[in-house]
């Protein structure tokens, strides 16, 4: 048997999945790592600890499944995406802790970005929004920081990288400094059109471009694993920052495919092909992957709060024990009842971008329990869904229909996949396989290793769970998303 093992480094935990020949979960190992709250608004990982735990759940993983270094033909990184990294040519160490894709630190600078006329320029190259979200200024504040650290890095002493980059250097001993474009495409630093570095943007940000990983496809050689770290020497074929390794594992290759991922939040992609669209809705224009020198490209949303909209029923409220409590409850709601909750409890995502707004309940009567509370939460996904979703095709301006795949813990809710068909109005296939993230980075190195087919064939193996079709009237459903939309307003003029 051949395996390839694929690492899923997240922004809680980091996970080692091996998948067999067929592309199979053979075993899962994981371990979760400290999170740091240094200030309000800041957040940071110990990149040494991401380190020992992507070390550890491999070595565990391989040693639970009996799985030599021999049996395992490739490694796919997939990576929490903009989480950003600065360490020591000459030892790899880290000069500051990684400061994590939710930190806000930078939101004033980019404010003065912003003020001073350079967001067009930026979202021209990079697609992207001026946004402490993003690597490049979370870059430059570790270097304006930490002391000596522009110098250092002006001399060529040190490296940048995304997390997917960190653990090549890492498993490569430091032979190898290189991410893949589609987590280049989040770092605010390269140009999406010309598949380059901007020299323009860098200078901007006062980033030497000799600190920079080289870009490569999503499947390419990354580098052989130094051979005392796995029992002997794998090669790493496959990288992709998480929600576009979802895409990859959604067999998402189609112009018109979206697949959207519901976890705490919620990330929409929408496949566009092989041009970039500019969005007019506040989405943001990126690369669903990279093959053979030629990116294809993906308009992206992203909802802040859909799975916690769930936590909240149970941490914040009390009325539900465990998350998948949720659907049953809702289900139960008076049907006469129209409450609204819009869950902008740390502001509004995409297509709205508002950090600042907060959340709102609307249409309670004497009547309104737990039940409707419930109803309302599990909506709220289906609503924002909704906002991505019309975002997109307005943008895509293609009369296509579009095709939505969904993963993550809350599909696992017939209700709520339910109700997301009937508030979009279109159907929503659920797959087989719940793994897509780490089956999108082991499908892209098991096929640069020639074991796993190309992507007809992938695609053709993606196997369909259920499909949820909309039992909503078409004239219900205008009228429940009209009140979403009243109450959304209402939230940001408050």
């Amino acid at each position: 048997m051949t395996y390839v093992l694929a690492i899923d480094q997240g922004t809680t935990s980091t996970r080692a999945i091996l998948f067999d020949q067929d592309m199979q979960v053979a075993g899962v190992a994981q371990q979760e790592f400290t999170q740091h709250f240094p200030s309000a608004g800041w957040v940071e990982h110990d990149p040494e600890e991401i380190w020992q735990t992507t070390l550890a759940v491999c070595r565990q993983v391989m040693a639970d499944q009996g799985v030599e270094a021999a049996a395992v033909a490739a490694i796919g990184i997939t990576n929490q995406r903009e989480t950003t990294v600065v360490w020591d040519k000459a030892t790899g160490q880290a000069i500051h802790n990684a400061i994590v894709w939710q930190d806000r630190r930078t939101a004033d600078y980019c404010a003065s970005l912003k003020d001073a006329g350079h967001e067009p320029m930026i979202r021209d190259k990079t697609g992207l929004l001026l946004d402490p979200y993003f690597s490049g200024t979370k870059l430059r504040w570790i270097l304006q920081n930490v002391p000596g650290a522009q110098e250092r890095a002006e001399q060529g002493e040190l490296l940048f990288g995304t997390i997917d980059s960190f653990l090549i250097w890492r498993l490569t001993g430091g032979a190898s400094h290189a991410t893949d474009a589609t987590n280049a495409a989040r770092t605010l630093m390269y140009d999406i059109r010309s598949g380059a570095w901007s020299a323009e943007i860098c200078d901007l940000l006062s980033v030497p471009m000799g600190m920079l990983p080289e870009v490569r496809d999503s499947a390419a050689e990354f580098g052989t694993t130094d051979a005392d770290l796995l029992g002997g020497a794998i090669p790493i074929l496959g990288v992709a920052g998480d929600q576009q390794a979802a895409t990859v594992g959604q067999a998402c290759f189609e112009p018109g495919m979206m697949k959207s991922t519901y976890g705490t939040g919620c990330f929409a992609l929408l496949n566009t092909g092989d041009q970039p669209v500019t969005s007019q809705n506040r989405m943001l224009t990126t690369i669903a992957y990279q093959l053979d020198g030629k990116p294809t490209y993906a308009l992206e949303g992203s909802i802040f709060i859909a799975g916690a909209a769930v936590q909240w029923l149970r941490d914040g409220l009390g009325v539900i024990q465990t998350a998948g409590e949720s659907g049953e409850l809702a289900k139960g709601a008076d049907p006469e009842q129209d409450v609204i909750l819009v869950p902008a409890f740390t502001g509004l995502g995409a297509p709205y971008w508002n950090p600042n707004c907060r959340g709102g309940v609307f249409g309670l009567t004497r009547n309104s329990g737990p039940a409707e509370f419930a109803r309302a939460a599990l909506q709220s996904v289906g609503y924002q869904t909704r906002d991505l979703w019309e975002a997109m095709r307005a943008d895509w301006g293609q009369e296509t229909q579009v095709t939505l795949r969904v993963d993550g813990g809350m599909t696992a809710s017939d209700w709520t996949m339910q109700s997301l068909s009937d508030l979009l109005g279109a159907p929503v296939d659920r797959p087989v396989m719940a793994e897509t993230t780490a089956l999108g980075a082991a499908w892209l190195a098991g096929m640069k290793a020639g074991i796993y087919p190309d992507k007809a064939g992938f695609a053709a193996k993606w196997a369909l769970d259920r499909k949820f079709t909309p039992q909503m009237a078409a004239d219900a459903r205008e009228a429940a998303y009209a009140r979403w939309q009243r109450a959304v307003q209402a939230v940001i003029g408050v």
